[in-house]
């Protein structure tokens, strides 16, 4: 394999592992054996191809975890581990620095849990590099068969983006993608997602992320797709969103968001799909508009007349007239109860004004005088 630049077996029908036999002469650039039925870990001295730039394992059933005993192939451009048995978390210890030239990263339908951490996540620089000059010199990943031939061998790769599987054939090394989706992950979104300028793609749908949509994703101005459905996050939808005027495909259905959907631009082309599952939003497309929602406090709707109602003012009333009337049916009905009522009434009343006791010693107090009238 020491010459050897591209090895392509992808969609045979190969089993058992992947041999542990790359050499130290390694040259290999691209490794593809997506479609297969390989098993086992990815062996160690696959390190030793320091040339790599496309790894796709996809669709396999390797059984492995995060492979940090690849970090030294820092020429790492796409890494595709889609649909196998990798599990544990997803990172490298902190003196690490793998693969600062990754672009599209594929880790979906796997086991992958714990939190995404900001630290590791920011390591992967090329996907914050965005510039016109790299606009104006955009490149395939490629490589030449035989040297100075001008035959390239052209890359290619099927992602699934925008809830569709994509072949891409030539791989534009601006194009960069993040697929996290089905995996067992939890805690936040990590906030440095927000520096990923270059990011076409991101997708972190069917997992166990909780907390808020980080606000720094409307830096993302080349994003086309957001997928972040099937969580458990929770707040209002960023304002900050509404700068994503690329955004074609957006999906925050069943979280637990809340509040009202931002108006304008690239959101008034979303459907109702975009939303569902989220009881608290309100807004366009939604039927329940945000000028008529209140805040639901102790609230309730009447679901045909869309009205609220407000179950704290309510009760409140309701204590009143029931505590008025536990004092004022008594009175009108029971003669025992309002003797025994007015004698009390006379007795704070000379408590607390004691002339008025001197003065009507000879006089029916105003008490008295309404006991009189009434009995």
């Amino acid at each position: 394999m020491d010459l050897l630049g591209v090895l392509n077996l992808r969609g045979n029908n190969l089993s058992g592992q992947i041999p542990n036999a790359f050499s130290r002469k390694c040259s290999i650039e691209t490794l593809d054996v997506n479609g297969n039925e390989l098993t086992g870990k990815i062996p160690i001295s696959l390190g030793r191809c320091r040339k790599l730039e496309v790894l796709n394992l996809g669709n396999n059933h390797i059984n492995d975890t995060y492979p940090c005993h690849l970090k030294n192939i820092t020429s790492l451009r796409i890494l595709v581990l889609r649909s196998n048995k990798f599990h544990g978390g997803i990172g490298c210890p902190a003196d690490k620095r793998p693969w600062p030239k990754l672009q599209i990263m594929d880790f979906a339908h796997n086991s992958f849990n714990g939190k995404l951490p900001n630290k590791f996540v920011a390591r992967w620089k090329a996907m914050e590099v965005y510039d016109d000059e790299a606009q104006l010199n955009v490149k395939h990943l490629r490589f030449e068969v035989l040297r100075f031939s001008r035959i390239y061998y052209l890359d290619g790769i099927t992602v699934t983006n925008k809830g569709l599987q994509m072949e891409l054939v030539k791989i534009l090394t601006i194009f960069t993608s993040i697929d996290l989706s089905c995996n067992n992950l939890e805690g936040p979104i990590p906030d440095v997602i927000g520096k990923f300028i270059a990011l076409y793609f991101l997708n972190l749908s069917h997992n166990a992320l909780s907390g808020k949509i980080p606000p720094s994703l409307g830096n993302l101005q080349q994003l086309e797709s957001l997928d972040l459905s099937s969580n458990n996050l929770s707040g209002s939808i960023p304002q900050q969103l509404l700068k994503l005027t690329f955004l074609a495909v957006l999906n925050l259905s069943y979280n637990q968001l809340e509040g009202c959907i931002p108006a304008g631009k690239q959101f008034a082309t979303f459907t109702n799909d975009s939303y569902e599952g989220n009881r608290g939003l309100y807004g366009n497309p939604l039927t329940q508009q945000c000028k008529d929602a209140i805040p639901n406090h102790g609230q309730d709707s009447n679901p045909r007349t869309g009205n609220h109602i407000n179950w704290n003012l309510i009760s409140v009333e309701i204590g009143v007239f029931f505590g008025l009337g536990v004092v004022i049916l008594p009175l009108t009905f029971w003669k025992g109860w309002r003797i025994w009522y007015f004698k009390r009434i006379d007795r704070l009343l000379f408590k607390f004004f004691p002339k008025l006791d001197r003065r009507n010693r000879n006089h029916r107090t105003i008490s008295q005088w309404i006991q009189g009238r009434r009995l």
